[in-house]
């Protein structure tokens, strides 16, 4: 498999996430640029992200980022665009289709939290047959959803991914680099 984007995944700053959480989606970053994937991300307008957390890190290293924003601009929150090298305006409406061009942009995608809009986007990858890493201790989806599949598809397509649980950066990485050798 030939392992390139990889979006980190989380929550938006109105969920109040912790600051535990928050280092996590950094350091996550930070080892996505160290391993040379580029890091795919969202941001709104009006708050920040677990995922723009994770890109503040890559870009601060000058790696490669992708921007999948819900406006249909350029006229986006401008102090993302620092940490931005492509910006890709859907002109979707957040909580929508946007997350669905989101994870299609993504050969992997790392889940930190247990939101609810996670679920819709740990879906969506599982539906599209994208491995699924969910960060170990970081609650509720991540938990429920460790080492197990989605649904029974997995039973009569053996091409279905499980939700891999990651109990470490280092064991998300290691998970990633294994599938890239495959």
């Amino acid at each position: 498999m030939n392992i390139k984007q990889i979006w980190v995944m989380g929550s938006a700053s109105d969920l109040n996430y912790s600051k535990e959480t928050e280092e996590i989606a950094y350091n996550m970053g930070k080892a996505v640029a160290l391993n040379w994937y580029t890091l795919v991300y969202w941001a709104e307008k009006d708050y920040d992200s677990l995922s723009t957390a994770a890109a503040r890190w890559a870009k601060s290293v000058s790696w490669l980022t992708v921007w999948v924003t819900y406006w249909n601009n350029s006229d986006i929150w401008w102090e993302m665009k620092k940490y931005t090298d492509v910006l890709i305006c859907t002109g979707m409406q957040r909580w929508g289709w946007r997350e669905f061009v989101l994870v299609s942009s993504c050969d992997v995608i790392i889940a930190i939290g247990w939101w609810s809009w996670t679920l819709n986007e740990i879906t969506i990858a599982y539906q599209k047959k994208i491995p699924i890493v969910v960060m170990k201790w970081t609650w509720w989806w991540s938990d429920k959803l460790a080492d197990e599949y989605i649904d029974d598809r997995y039973i009569c397509d053996s091409s279905r991914y499980i939700c891999k649980w990651a109990s470490s950066i280092e064991d998300a990485l290691n998970y990633i680099n294994l599938l890239s050798q495959t």
